[in-house]
């Protein structure tokens, strides 16, 4: 069955590779694609296009359907294009004609963009439940370890203290600044398309605000025109915020690939979380993380797939736009796979405080003793020299006591600070209101 079916045969090989992974991928958007359209004919009655004793039968079809596709019990026939096609045919199924009405004035484009809307907001949803997660952990682990020291390097050469706290509550931070991206890019996506059709609007008198406020966003996307241009757009953002909370996954887990590894030897977790060799017998290899590490490069790599899947193509749609959803749908699993498999991890995380006994690492404290002498009232380049030459004669002893009190410092790791940043930014995207509205609209008793 095709929407636009027209009595005659296409090419099985050109249906083939049109459809794609359609089939597949729909499964996703199916519970959406059913709550699209319970907003849409509740707004057709209301103007008049669908009948009342046609709309409550309507109501109560989908609502089931809902159900199913939560369930994942609702499938897609061979001979059925997308998930679009499949509900139209089972509502046409159980209620004849009136299952033929469902898409007055709305055409797939306006009802695929309003399908994945809906699916992104979910998945940013869970995303950010992910984020919560973790970073939650990180500070809770920064706060734990804040006392035990760790060598801070720069160009890969021992450089200046620093502290499983610093280090554990550095990515805390960077995740809240993710998630100020990811809300950015979830304003952009919690906007309805719905009602612009194929691009250029619909004669008929459709009440746009009506299935704006039954979807729950937060706005509409005004002009017709722009809906469907804000198609690649809305993913563009979407896919960098993705990329921002990627990037800070793939630092962390280069950081833990080295620091498990015997030359450095900071933390170490337990033998179920690690993998072996098949032929050096003392191995234990850090997978996990090196499979975080290369996902996070591919989804880094992402937005500029989505670019050039969206580069060059002039208003209105094309069927370029379908592979969108090969690039991005499975990326999310992606992600939540790497945010959730850290996690695992670092709640097993057992840290080395003992690090700094080692004494190759006693020209980490050298700034602090420049700094003790300037405190002293020697002039701070008189110290360097001081300091260094001590170094170059083989004579400098560190005391490695540490005196950081600044904000953000060793000794003042501004984790309430930082608790409170992770918590507005979370708190600013109020999926609440949304999640109501759905609940609302695919109620059934």
């Amino acid at each position: 069955m095709k929407l636009w079916d027209k009595g005659f045969e296409v090419a099985a090989d050109v249906d083939t590779f049109t459809v794609g992974r359609d089939r597949e991928l729909d499964l996703l958007l199916a519970p959406w694609d059913i709550a699209g359209s319970l907003a849409h004919i509740a707004m057709l009655s209301d103007v008049g296009l669908l009948p009342v004793e046609d709309l409550h039968p309507l109501q109560a079809a989908l609502r089931t359907l809902y159900k199913q596709a939560q369930a994942g019990e609702l499938i897609i026939e061979d001979k059925v294009e997308d998930i679009h096609s499949q509900v139209e045919l089972e509502l046409t199924k159980l209620l004849g004609d009136a299952g033929k009405k469902i898409h007055s004035g709305r055409s797939r484009n306006d009802q695929v963009l309003v399908d994945l809307r809906l699916y992104y907001r979910e998945v940013i949803r869970e995303i950010t439940d992910d984020i919560r997660t973790l970073a939650g952990l990180l500070l809770q682990l920064a706060e734990t370890h804040q006392a035990v020291l760790l060598p801070g390097y720069t160009h890969f050469q021992v450089a200046m203290p620093s502290s499983f706290g610093l280090w554990f509550s550095a990515y805390a931070e960077s995740l809240a600044d993710d998630l100020v991206v990811l809300e950015a890019a979830y304003r952009l996506v919690n906007q309805n398309p719905l009602g612009s059709a194929a691009g250029y609007g619909s004669s008929f008198p459709l009440n746009r605000e009506q299935t704006t406020r039954l979807l729950g966003f937060a706005g509409l996307n005004y002009n017709v025109v722009y809906a469907q241009m804000s198609r690649g757009k809305v993913e563009r953002a979407l896919t960098g915020a993705m990329s921002s909370v990627a990037a800070t996954l793939n630092k962390l887990a280069a950081d833990a690939c080295l620091y498990l590894s015997q030359n450095f030897a900071f933390f170490s977790f337990p033998d179920h979380l690690t993998t072996g060799s098949s032929i050096m017998p003392h191995k234990k290899n850090p997978d996990v993380f090196e499979l975080i590490r290369a996902r996070t490069n591919q989804l880094q790599a992402l937005p500029g797939e989505v670019a050039l899947l969206t580069t060059n193509l002039p208003s209105g749609y094309h069927r370029d736009l379908q592979l969108l959803k090969e690039a991005l749908l499975p990326a999310f699993t992606r992600l939540r796979d790497c945010l959730q498999m850290t996690t695992l991890m670092l709640r097993e995380v057992k840290v080395n405080t003992q690090i700094l006994d080692d004494p190759k690492y006693d020209y980490l404290f050298s700034v602090e003793e420049v700094n003790r002498l300037v405190l002293e009232g020697v002039p701070f380049r008189e110290a360097y020299k001081q300091v260094g030459g001590r170094i170059q004669e083989g004579k400098f002893k560190p005391d490695k006591a540490v005196n950081h009190t600044h904000v953000g410092s060793i000794g003042n790791l501004a984790l309430y600070q930082i608790s409170t940043k992770l918590a507005a930014a979370l708190a600013a995207f109020r999926f609440d209101e949304w999640q109501e509205a759905i609940e609302a609209l695919t109620f059934s008793e």
